[in-house]
């Protein structure tokens, strides 16, 4: 089994996308803070290595991307899959439904998932999510509405929220 990778260049920098058995597992910054970790997870739990190359999916995902870009699409319908803990799961299925131009506290966040104290964990499984803009972790902000950590960096969480307040 492999996981299939291509590039894309986004307004805000450049992305890897990755498709595992016709899903999209990876939508992460070439130059992202986690990068390196979350493909260890990928391929420890998908048993899995990487290969260059595209597929139907990761062409789809690059169309919706760009449209996402372009102001108009505020919802992906690509299939995702979420890997990593049960815990993580929880939490990234929970960005999931975070509206197209919103933003909620990691206190939310933690409070939503039914863990109200776990604001830590929540944070290190947001900034974990290898789906990025996909699973929405730049909508996540400070309790204090400051711009927090993101791993494409503060910039390009700045240019999304951006992006979706002026498209919204």
């Amino acid at each position: 089994m492999e996981i299939v990778v291509k590039e894309y260049d986004a307004p805000c920098g450049r992305l890897v996308l990755g498709a595992f058995a016709n899903r999209l597992c990876l939508c992460d910054w070439v130059h992202g803070k986690h990068r390196e970790q979350n493909e260890q997870r990928l391929r420890r739990i998908l048993s899995a290595d990487f290969h260059t190359g595209t597929s139907s999916l990761l062409d789809a995902a690059a169309l919706q991307l760009d449209e996402y870009f372009a102001g108009q699409r505020r919802r992906f319908d690509i299939p995702l899959l979420l890997t990593g803990t049960g815990f993580q799961k929880k939490v990234w299925q929970a960005l999931l439904e975070i509206p197209y131009g919103a933003t909620i506290s990691y206190g939310k966040l933690a409070s939503r998932i039914g863990m109200p104290h776990a604001v830590r964990a929540v944070a290190n499984a947001n900034g974990a999510n290898a789906i990025s803009i996909f699973a929405p972790c730049h909508r996540v902000i400070g309790s204090d509405n400051s711009l927090t950590g993101y791993a494409g960096g503060l910039p390009a969480k700045q240019y999304l929220l951006g992006l979706e307040q002026k498209n919204n």
